[in-house]
């Protein structure tokens, strides 16, 4: 094997398929990259731990065909420190030589034998393509709200639906829901049956990530039974679909709210953060007090003491004090674009919703914590 490409086309390339690898586990080669020419033009980097795949091709000059696995880590620490432009790689036995200008590396890596089969294939029967941008947007605003990934239940999942030209998406770990609605121009699916899939929030967090490196329009999405292979531009992520029966969310969204906050999203942020020093971190509890164009915030911890804090809004409705996890509030405030944010509220009791006061079609709705008397 012998080839010659560009740095930022490889190191690329690593930062794209790095994340599908293992860096601790019983086979020492998930923690690599399959390196492998195609044809005389040419390099195809993947790797895997199973769970995920992901694969991408780059440009290259191939003099010799083979294929290798290295390292991922040490491999993208010695490209990014490269100074030329133009970087060979030469398989001598059991080691390849990395070229470039006057530096030279020989890197030790694992037979291409030993490195499992990706499975890129599937059927094109159902598929789907839609534009990136929306798309990929909607991955950040509602993947925070699933379940742990360590959870491996149906939870940790996003899901995602596509009918003519409207994608509607959620996530929910039983305590809070994001959910997001767009229009997607140019989405292909069968009007008489809609595109449907429940996805592991975890790749499509890194899905997002991928496609920050990758310069695509639209994202090509085909799955069979149980897998699902996503094409953006030269990269493919390969993964297993989630099967079972999400909850029905929408249901758990009230259909009208007595009372209702206008607030500036910097300050709520801001104040929250302050409050927060002084929360007890096994619960993260602050409450929110609403009176008279005010909101006030307290935290307290039994070993620390206290905080208190209050932000100027817009609210006439009956005095309110409820409380939530701050940390769910936060990560919704900071994924938020819109300078002002509606906090639409019913009882101390009941889930409470807040909305970018610019995009109606977002919501995120977080059930409150019981107050002590």
């Amino acid at each position: 094997m012998k080839f010659i490409a560009n740095k930022e086309d490889l190191l690329n390339g690593i930062r794209i398929v790095e994340r599908a690898t293992v860096v601790k586990g019983l086979q020492p080669v998930l923690a690599n990259i399959l390196i492998e020419t195609i044809g005389e033009n040419q390099v195809k980097l993947s790797a895997t731990d199973f769970d995920l795949s992901i694969t991408t091709l780059i440009n290259a000059t191939v003099e010799d065909e083979g294929k290798f696995t290295l390292p991922a880590k040490k491999l993208g620490e010695i490209i990014s420190r490269l100074n030329g432009e133009l970087i060979t790689f030469e398989l001598n036995g059991s080691a390849v030589t990395i070229t470039c200008k006057n530096s030279k590396f020989d890197i030790i890596g694992i037979s291409a034998n030993e490195f499992p089969q990706v499975e890129e294939n599937i059927s094109e029967d159902d598929c789907m393509e839609i534009e990136a941008q929306p798309f990929t947007k909607a991955i950040r605003q509602v993947v925070s709200a699933a379940a742990g990934y360590e959870t491996n239940n149906l939870l940790s999942g996003v899901v995602c639906q596509v009918n003519k030209n409207i994608m509607e998406m959620a996530a929910t770990d039983g305590n809070r829901l994001a959910r997001v609605r767009a229009v997607v121009k140019n989405a292909s699916t069968d009007e008489e049956n809609p595109f449907e899939m429940l996805i592991s929030s975890k790749v499509l967090s890194e899905l997002s990530k991928i496609s920050a490196l990758v310069d695509a329009e639209n994202i090509r999405i085909c799955k069979e039974e149980k897998k699902i292979v996503i094409t953006i531009d030269k990269t493919k992520v390969i993964t297993r679909l989630m099967h079972g029966q999400f909850p029905k969310y929408n249901q758990l969204i009230p259909q009208s709210y007595p009372k209702e906050a206008v607030m500036d999203k910097n300050d709520l942020i801001q104040a929250l953060e302050r409050v927060a020093v002084m929360v007890n971190e096994k619960n993260s509890i602050v409450k929110f007090e609403f009176a008279d164009n005010t909101l006030k915030l307290s935290g307290d911890s039994p070993e620390a003491g206290n905080s208190r804090d209050e932000i100027d809004i817009k609210y006439t409705g009956e005095p309110l004090a409820i409380a939530f996890n701050y940390k769910f509030i936060l990560e919704f405030l900071k994924i938020v674009e819109a300078e002002e944010i509606k906090v639409q509220l019913n009882s101390s009791l009941s889930a409470t919703v807040f909305v970018p006061c610019s995009e109606d079609d977002y919501l995120y709705l977080v059930m409150p914590v019981q107050l002590r008397n």
